[in-house]
């Protein structure tokens, strides 16, 4: 087995879409400030330098622009279709664009599949019929896209009205136009500076995975913002963010629908599916996205990339004018996983040569004698950076950044990092506007709360590794043979024989109908044995007497089989009993669980955790799409709270780290390879045994898929 392709992202025709020359308003009106009035008012006042055509029968002149009574009288080329009708015109107006012949159609209608089956089916044909043609459909149910560069405000958002966001190299997506509005305004007040502002809303053409990958493409943008809801091709998506990881621009992610009732909230706002919040966390983890839990930290991240880049290095230098705060962001940078060497020997000697009375490890806490000579700062920005391997510099300068000493400070700032154009600088304080301007100008970020600063510096340093890393990472090995799984619970005996057909490790294990066979099946394994009710109608096994442990002898196989089958009839008269299963009993070894679920958006979803408290109370899990490559594997390892315990924790023997991960990849393949055939898998437990000695399934459930429904899970032992 090996691995499959996800496939590609279309975004063969969203330049057209997304950079238009000429526009077209179906819907148009001569009031500024109607749902087709809005557009034509903003392409206007924005000064947009291509030709605008205004599309209503009943006018001649629209907004002092010559209008037309169907867009297939206009004469010159149309780029783009802006339609802003009633649903029930929306499908006579998307044929129309169409036989003119344009590249794009922004569809702002609502009433369709966000509200009901028969509005999906009409989304459906009509979006059909424009992608047959070639042309890409942005909407229904949306707030249109701004092309701040070239100054397209297809978009009837009344944010516009109020003010315009800089052009800039941040692409901002957003599933909810009402939200990308919102986040637009804060966008411009922030004094951010945006290349492509788009909401997708329905996603009946164009969806929030083909914007992304096309920002990945864009040479005028650098980060990509992005709001979602949920998304109904996790492969796709997947694809996206790796054309973005690929070119090395970082993804920032407010995704909502974490519980049960915001997923379906999100479904019924856009259509979409939210489908399990612990699978995105896996993906955005896997891609290197950054997933932001507020509005403050979305634009706090996206900010500091655009600004500043990446650092060379995950390593702080703090240089603080305040022995408090060097503390509180020494705590935060631990908790964020930045690391704070400190300064060598000879550097602190130099400092406290300075400021006798300095704390001169890292943090470099040079006290209030910088109010008696400036100069100190400059020089103990050097210092640090001539003596410690620091890819990152944070200032705290207090409250001095608003007051008349701000501006030399800064220039100080400035000055040195120009000296390092390698390394990233922040700065924190007050800042009057000239002085946060002259920082950003140069590269550097100003912020006024230190463990907002951090929060954000570790997030680049988090995408300098991931991009770092991923030239490292294993290649995929050849295409995966599918393989159907019939529509049924399949018994522990035909799952064994399922996952070793995959190359899974199972026991030796016999499958034995009488006490006679169970005695000669015995002394064939070797004792001693565990010996456990074979039937896939009875999930929880033990808890019905169906295990029985330490089998020492033949006597007690014998014994052991009567008394089982005794218990299960008695407790599941109606089960199905398949026999009884033998196998080995195992020595010491760690225990974890694995499984596989289909997700309604990624398909399957391989799931690790460890055994025990571990899984049951502290829910300590990973997850990761399938198929794995042993990086993957390993990293799923490594993100288990309790992964100690694998790597010789308290005494104990290390576990054969690497016989799991190559368990893992075999699961995943063989989830890969049954394919929609697969309702799920448990394998609990595998049991990793001492480092050399393998790991194996010690049992295992494999559930197939009953005509596109669920199968009800039953647990195994």
């Amino acid at each position: 087995m090996g691995v499959v392709t996800t496939p590609e992202v279309n975004t063969n025709s969203l330049d057209p879409l997304f950079k238009p020359r000429s526009v077209a308003v179906i819907g148009a009106s001569s009031t500024p400030t109607k749902i087709g009035g809005l557009p034509i008012a903003f392409l206007l006042a924005q000064g947009f330098a291509g030709a605008i055509y205004p599309i209503n029968p009943k006018a001649s002149e629209i907004q002092g622009l010559k209008a037309y009574p169907a867009i297939g009288e206009v004469k010159g080329k149309v780029d783009l279709a802006i339609i802003a009708v009633p649903a029930a015109m929306a499908p006579t107006a998307v044929d129309d664009a169409i036989a003119a012949g344009v590249s794009g159609i922004v569809l702002f209608s609502s009433g369709f599949a966000e509200i009901s089956d028969e509005g999906a089916r009409v989304q459906g044909d009509l979006v059909a019929r424009a992608q047959q043609a070639g042309v890409r459909v942005l909407g229904p149910n949306c707030l249109g896209f701004m092309n701040l560069a070239d100054k397209v405000f297809a978009t009837f958002s009344p944010v516009v009205g109020q003010g315009v966001a800089k052009a800039g190299r941040i692409g901002l997506v957003s599933q909810s136009g009402a939200y990308g509005a919102y986040a637009f305004t804060l966008a411009r007040e922030r004094g951010l500076g945006l290349s492509y502002w788009i909401t997708t809303g329905n996603e009946g053409g164009v969806d929030f995975a083909d914007c992304v990958a096309w920002l990945a493409k864009d040479p005028d943008t650098d980060v990509i913002l992005g709001y979602m809801e949920g998304c109904r091709d996790g492969r796709k998506l997947e694809r996206a963010l790796a054309d973005a990881r690929a070119a090395g621009k970082p993804v920032v992610i407010t995704k909502v629908g974490r519980t049960e009732i915001g997923a379906q909230a999100a479904a019924s706002h856009t259509a979409a599916l939210a489908g399990e919040d612990a699978v995105f966390d896996a993906v955005f983890r896997q891609y290197g996205v950054y997933r932001a839990h507020s509005i403050e930290e979305f634009f706090d991240i996206g900010y500091a990339v655009s600004v500043a880049g990446l650092p060379k290095n995950a390593n702080l230098g703090v240089f603080t004018v305040s022995g408090g705060a060097g503390v509180l962001i020494a705590d935060a940078a631990d908790e964020a996983g930045l690391t704070l060497p400190e300064l060598s020997e000879t550097g602190q000697q130099r400092i406290r040569e300075l400021v006798p009375f300095a704390a001169p490890r890292n943090p470099v806490d040079i006290t209030g004698q910088i109010t008696n000579d400036l100069s100190l700062f400059e020089t103990s920005l050097d210092i640090m950076l001539e003596q410690g391997d620091y890819g990152v510099m944070l200032s705290f300068l207090a409250a001095a950044g608003g007051g008349p000493m701000g501006e030399e400070i800064v220039r100080q700032i400035v000055a040195v990092r120009h000296r390092y154009p390698d390394r990233l600088f922040s700065a924190v304080s007050v800042f009057k506007p000239e002085v946060r301007r002259l920082l950003e100008d140069n590269g550097c970020l100003a912020f006024e709360d230190p463990s907002r600063a951090v929060r954000a510096l570790a997030a680049l340093a988090g995408f300098a590794r991931g991009f770092a890393a991923k030239s490292g990472e294993d290649s995929p090995g050849a295409p995966i043979t599918p393989v159907s799984l019939a529509p049924e619970t399949h018994s522990e005996a035909d799952s064994f024989a399922l996952l070793a057909g995959a190359a899974v490790p199972v026991p030796d294990h016999r499958l034995v109908t009488s006490a006679e066979e169970a005695a000669a099946a015995g002394e064939a394994l070797g004792y001693p044995l565990v010996a456990k009710i074979a039937s896939a109608d009875i999930g929880h096994k033990s808890d019905i007497g169906g295990v029985r442990l330490n089998l020492a002898d033949a006597d007690a196989v014998t014994r052991a089989y009567t008394e089982i089958t005794l218990a299960a009839r008695e407790a599941c008269p109606d089960a199905r009993l398949d026999g009884v299963l033998l196998s080995p009993m195992e020595g010491e070894g760690v225990e974890c669980i694995v499984g596989v679920q289909r997700d309604p958006a990624f398909g399957p979803v391989v799931m690790l955790g460890l055994g025990g408290v571990f899984v049951e109370v502290l829910g300590d899990v990973s997850f990761r799409t399938a198929p794995l490559t042993r990086s993957m594997a390993l990293a799923m390892i490594d993100e288990l709270h309790g992964r100690d315990l694998l790597f010789g924790a308290r005494g104990r023997p290390r576990a054969d780290v690497e016989a799991l991960a190559a368990l893992l990849v075999k699961v995943s393949e063989f989830a890969v390879s049954a394919g929609d055939s697969l309702e799920s898998l448990d394998i609990n437990p595998v049991l990793v045994r001492p480092e050399g000695r393998g790991a194996v399934a010690l049992d295992a459930l494999v559930i197939g898929r009953v005509s596109g429904r669920e199968v009800n899970n039953k647990e195994s032992v």
